[in-house]
């Protein structure tokens, strides 16, 4: 069963560099799930709920993070921010990405082209390292997708992927933004492709002096690819990316800070190999991410400074092999065998003598896994039946077994209704297993059930789009910190209870007038944190000409942001951008882009007041 389906928001809005001619339409365009590199399986397998965000919405939107993007694209997706520019690491950093209330402590995967992208000794993403510079888009699955990619996939993935040049020839694009707080953005990617062989390669580079003394951030990263097709049914490609970062870290109003400065280091790489025949495809893969964090954790002022440095260094590698049969009609079988070893080493410097090191450890875990999935389609696929499985072992935790369920129903052309259950899990990291007073070697994974339905409707020819969804959400056995015979201990004891719903809507006024909007409620009977109770996001986009206006609203109500007396954060901002397509033979785009335009107060990390009114103007030429 091999035939498209399509799912969620329209692409709406003109990006920056291409010209109103070119996206000139009358009817909703509808977003087709692609998952790509690796695809373990066809994508009309998965019964979740997939949100995808397409190169033209990134590029229009001016930013260099991809964070901010999701924020503003994804219903039921919110990220935590501390600041202007950067997100850092270790104590005081910000971007948690949470997908209907579940993501603190790494509960949602990042991907790059399918490889899974953590530090191997804290377990969490590194939000400065997925950037927007060479994306062709990103992926969202809210809700578990731990079947396909096992731990830390229990609230949901972010695939990212990656450029692929498409044309024969030599194209690029280059980019620079300069705007408040003596902030500098410069991008450049290029893409060539000659015959059976393509590359891609791109660079960014941000800086920025913060709005606070003591916030400055800088960030270069790097990224190229090659792929090269064998033969009509195989071929192979590479890539590897590499990203470095400063980040200095003001403390908190209450508890400021000096000296506070986190760098990292950090790279990926890996190579797969694809196939594609009529009665099966898959591929096998292997990657590798690495990285190095050196930390200074500051001093209050007035105070001596630290006398030691905080370092690690961290791996997570490991391999897929997965292949989907069509058996007969209406049928795919989707079967892979998944093996990763991650770990990492930390240890303290003495600022005087770095040849004295102090709280020194290594650890590493390994895990392997196998998983089947069928779907099975009736009635000339207006009925698709989905069930799947998957057996994960861990060297520290022992077997888990990941079940998952699902159906799709398409009553007609224009509508579609998706339900599902499924399990999600996370893995304990090597902190809470090992390092510091509380570790817990005996510690078994986090894990949640999943269950929810939704509904997408299409009318006036497929002009107007609705769609909603609920979702109810049962955690259990999370890791917490208790007192066992007076000394602080990780636990499995937690759980929580979550229940909401979106609605999304997307409308073509005119072939030049867009409009969209989402809403997300989520109900949870935990303190959770960063995770707001309402999340509302309105656009509207028009494009006369050669020129493009989009005018965004993002309200946010009754989010506990870690106010002590348990108080929550509500606001809302208001966001413009505009651009200006000039003729010729090589685009040339002019924009600008005013954010918090009504210069709102607000902090989303209690202590970290976000900056007012912010302005980002540039240029992008296109070849």
């Amino acid at each position: 069963m091999r035939n498209e389906y399509f799912i969620a928001l329209s692409a709406i809005m003109l990006p920056a560099g291409i010209s109103a001619a070119e996206t000139k339409r009358d009817t909703v365009s509808l977003k087709e799930v692609v998952v790509t590199a690796p695809l373990k399986t066809n994508p009309e397998l998965i019964p979740l709920n997939v949100t995808q965000v397409t190169s033209a919405e990134i590029e229009e939107s001016a930013e260099s993070s991809l964070l901010p993007v999701l924020v503003n694209k994804v219903p039921g997706l919110f990220v935590t921010e501390r600041g202007f520019a950067g997100y850092g690491v270790s104590g005081g950093s910000a971007g948690a990405v949470n997908i209907r209330g579940v993501g603190q402590g790494n509960k949602v995967l990042f991907m790059i082209d399918g490889q899974p992208q953590w530090a191997g000794v804290f377990g969490h993403s590194l939000a400065d390292t997925y950037v927007a510079n060479g994306v062709e888009k990103v992926e969202v699955v809210k809700g578990p997708s731990s079947l396909l990619y096992g731990s830390n996939a229990m609230g949901g993935s972010i695939n990212i992927v990656t450029r692929t040049q498409k044309e024969d020839g030599l194209t690029g694009r280059a980019r620079a933004m300069f705007g408040s707080y003596t902030t500098q953005k410069f991008a450049l990617s290029s893409g060539y492709k000659k015959g059976k062989f393509s590359a891609t390669l791109s660079g960014q580079l941000d800086r920025s002096n913060g709005y606070q003394k003591g916030s400055e951030f800088w960030l270069a990263n790097e990224f190229a690819q090659l792929k090269y097709a064998i033969s009509r049914n195989w071929n192979i490609a590479g890539m590897v990316e590499l990203t470095q970062s400063h980040a200095n870290n003001p403390g908190t109003i209450q508890d400021p800070l000096e000296n506070m400065w986190t760098t990292i280091s950090r790279g990926t790489g890996g190579i797969y190999i694809k196939n594609m025949y009529e009665k099966f495809d898959g591929g096998v893969q292997g990657y590798i991410n690495w990285g190095r964090h050196n930390v200074d954790d500051g001093n209050a002022p007035g105070a001596a400074p630290r006398d030691y440095l905080f370092h690690s260094t961290d791996y997570n590698m490991g391999f897929t092999a997965y292949e989907s049969f069509y058996l007969w009609d209406a049928n795919t079988l989707s079967a892979g065998i998944d093996f990763q070893h991650w770990g990492g080493h930390i240890w303290n410097t003495n600022k005087e003598d770095e040849s004295v090191r102090t709280s020194e450890a290594k650890h590493h875990v390994n895990e392997i896994a196998g998983y089947i999935m069928m779907q099975q389609g009736f009635f000339n696929d207006i009925l698709n039946i989905n069930g799947g499985v998957r057996l994960q072992h861990g060297s520290t935790y022992g077997n888990v077994w990941v079940p998952q369920a699902g159906l799709i129903i398409k009553p007609g052309y224009d509508s579609q209704i998706k339900a599902s259950f499924s399990k999600g899990f996370r893995s304990p990291n090597i902190r809470e297993l090992y390092l510091y007073q509380p570790a817990n070697p005996d510690l078994k994974p986090e894990y949640m059930l999943n269950y929810e339905i939704s509904y997408r409707q299409y009318f006036l020819s497929r002009r107007l789009m609705l769609g909603a969804a609920i979702f109810y959400i049962d955690g259990k056995n999370m890791i917490q910190t208790v007192r066992v015979d007076g000394r602080p201990h990780n636990v499995n004891t937690g759980k929580f209870h979550n229940k909401g719903f979106e609605i999304e809507a997307a409308y073509s006024i005119l072939r030049n007038l867009q409009a969209s909007g989402a809403w997300s409620y989520l109900h949870t009977d935990s303190d959770n944190l960063y995770s707001p109770k309402n999340k509302l996001n309105l656009e509207l986009t028009y494009s006369p000409g050669q020129f493009s206006f989009t005018v965004e609203e993002m309200s946010i109500w009754g989010m506990k942001y870690g106010n002590p007396d348990g108080s929550s954060m509500n606001y809302s901002l208001l966001n413009l951008k505009a651009a200006y397509t000039l003729a010729g033979n090589v685009p040339v785009t002019l924009f600008v882009k005013g954010d918090n335009l009504t210069n709102k107060h607000y902090e989303i990390i209690y202590g970290c007041p976000m900056p007012g009114a912010t302005v980002m103007g540039g240029v992008e030429v296109k070849f």
